[in-house]
């Protein structure tokens, strides 16, 4: 399979986490960084957790905003 870097830091490979965005060079998906550190987790209890540096752990953060900055949500009432 072809490993594509679609943001600094970020990849995505269709053989691995069913191409699911990942830290680069790592099987840990973004949304689970997302997750441990949205629920508590400090940033280094993942890094121990998952062997990352903070470097991949603000590129899980900096993605996670690109998409946020990128997506419109309306409001319904």
């Amino acid at each position: 399979m072809i490993t594509n870097e679609i943001f600094p830091g970020i990849t995505l490979d269709l053989g691995v986490v069913h191409g699911r965005p990942v830290i680069a060079g790592t099987r840990v998906p973004v949304e689970v960084i997302l997750g441990e550190l949205a629920g508590g987790s400090s940033f280094e209890e993942v890094m121990q957790d998952y062997h990352l540096t903070t470097d991949q752990l603000r590129a899980a953060l900096s993605y996670a905003t690109h998409l946020l900055s990128s997506t419109t949500v309306y409001a319904v009432s």
